[in-house]
């Protein structure tokens, strides 16, 4: 497939594992965002684990997406010289001062200096090569030194692995800032791997730096790791304590908290969607004067109009809306699904997202379906038009385990049905409210604790039984999102952030040394 290719771009979105090529609700908000701001000339490069985890585009990219760079980290083989090298003692030790400064967790002036060298010795030529990182006697002393004062894990080997695994992508993270189309501004979409690739882009050229969170991706890659299969606890079981975290698992959750902080050191603007996520960047090591809130924003008259499409019967209907994948917790609904057809018979849930990111998950799914004997009350819909499947379900459910300010709620909201969450992300403030202010506006449904399955069934079970109370629920969120969750209102905010830190970028020379 031909991407479009161009000069230069006024704004590079750096999107990890999202748009064009994974559908939901972050794919749909740079979807969004783009679109919006058709006077800008977006370019997006997008960073991913290995070709054969994404499939065809998700998206057709809009007309002022002139530039397409596709990456991904575990796919490039790369062979280097296997020849000693002695290695620069001086600056090794200056990545060892570096990790010192790191796991004290404290931000300074003199860490982000060292940073700064460390990334301009990263190129072929550098100290820090790839090759001298590989192949030299100074890392090597490095990383054994490390080990002897850190290591819990009896295993050397497994530790020099854990290392060299984990630290490769910045070599290739560096490959891509070296070739990467100029651009006035870099906007990341997460921390991560896509935001220290903004913080290198930051440092190499001086551009201006926005990074948008959505969720908060050390605590999405936390839930990750400990599901993954792929990282063991290689400890006897005498030397083990079930209430510690497995070794090398600890070790990559601080390497990606690290990476969350050397984006915030860089990024010129932060953004969470709502203040708890806010508070947590701050927390993690974002400087709070760089910080805000703007919430996403929905596209209030096309819903309007969804609305108006809404049968006077409510339809006895709980729809998931998202992927099929363990962080949307498909199986919990399952179980709810249990408990609301035995207070309902005639209660139907729908799910209405894609399968194909995790097929074995689905297929673990399907047949839980069959266990509890579901078969004639579920149905996998795969992806949905939102106006056509809105206006035929009586409440938006959401089971999972992590979430940050889903776009399905307020879409829902505004098109008129009320949800059922669990307390995860700003889902409560969503379906609650926040401030005293909001808070007035009423309940537009309920919150129910994390893989609860009878609660959440229970409380769809509720709304669907009680139609005053449902209708009570449903013009809640229909005040809710026209007051406080519009498109114009998300517009409004990210127009003033480009146009000021595009301000910032005109007067900056590619290859200038970033300020911070």
């Amino acid at each position: 497939m031909t991407f479009p290719r161009a000069e230069s771009v006024d704004i590079c979105l750096l999107l990890e594992g999202t748009f064009p090529y994974v559908s939901g609700g972050v794919s749909s908000w740079v979807n969004q965002i783009i679109r919006a701001f058709p006077q800008y000339r977006f370019a997006c490069c997008f960073v991913g684990s290995h070709p054969r985890d994404y499939g065809e585009m998700k998206y057709s990219l809009p007309d002022n997406v002139v530039h397409l760079e596709v990456h991904y980290l575990h796919a490039e083989h790369r062979t280097t010289e296997k020849k000693p090298l002695r290695g620069d003692v001086d600056m090794f030790g200056k990545v060892d001062r570096f990790h010192r400064a790191v796991r004290s967790g404290r931000v300074s002036a003199e860490r982000n200096q060292l940073f700064s060298e460390i990334i301009h010795e990263l190129d072929d030529q550098g100290s820090l090569s790839e090759q001298a990182f590989l192949h030299s006697q100074a890392s090597w002393d490095l990383i054994s030194e490390s080990y002897r004062r850190y290591s819990r894990d009896p295993s050397f080997v497994d530790y020099f692995w854990t290392v060299r695994i984990m630290h490769a992508p910045i070599w290739t993270l560096r490959r891509i800032a070296e070739k990467l189309i100029p651009a006035r501004m870099y906007h990341s979409i997460s921390t991560g791997y896509a935001g220290f690739l903004g913080a290198m882009l930051k440092r190499r050229t001086g551009r201006p730096l926005l990074l948008t969170e959505h969720g908060i991706y050390t605590k999405e890659r936390k839930i990750d790791l400990f599901q993954s299969e792929w990282i063991h606890d290689n400890r006897g079981l005498a030397e083990r304590n079930n209430t510690e975290m497995a070794y090398f698992r600890e070790k990559w959750i601080h390497f990606f908290e690290e990476l969350g902080r050397e984006c915030y050191q860089a990024a010129d603007q932060i953004v969470a969607l709502y203040e708890a996520n806010r508070r947590r960047q701050v927390l993690d090591g974002a400087p709070p004067e760089r910080t805000r809130n703007i919430p996403n924003g929905i596209n209030l008259a096309a819903l309007q109009a969804v609305r108006e499409r809404r049968p006077k019967i409510i339809p006895l209907v709980a729809c998931l809306i998202g992927r099929v994948v363990p962080i949307k917790d498909v199986k919990t609904f399952l179980r709810a699904m249990r408990t609301l057809v035995d207070r309902l018979p005639e209660a139907e849930g729908w799910i209405a997202g894609p399968e194909d990111e995790d097929p074995d998950y689905a297929e673990e799914c399907r047949a839980l379906i069959h266990s509890l004997q579901l078969d004639d009350h579920v149905r996998f819909l795969g992806f949905q038009k939102m106006d056509d499947l809105l206006p035929r379900i009586g409440v938006v459910v959401l089971s999972s385990i992590s979430e940050a300010l889903p776009l399905v709620l307020l879409e829902g909201f505004a098109a008129g049905v009320p949800a059922v969450s669990t307390d995860v992300g700003s889902c409560r403030q969503l379906i609650e409210g926040f401030d005293q202010e909001d808070l007035a506006l009423g309940k537009a449904g309920a919150v129910v604790g994390i893989a609860n399955p009878e609660a959440l069934g229970n409380a769809v079970a509720d709304l669907l039984e009680q139609p005053q109370r449902w209708r009570a629920a449903q013009q809640a969120g229909i005040r809710r999102v026209e007051k406080y969750y519009t498109q114009r209102l998300m517009f409004d905010a990210y127009g003033q952030l480009y146009e000021q830190l595009l301000s910032l970028g005109s007067g900056v020379r590619t290859g200038e040394e970033g300020t911070r």
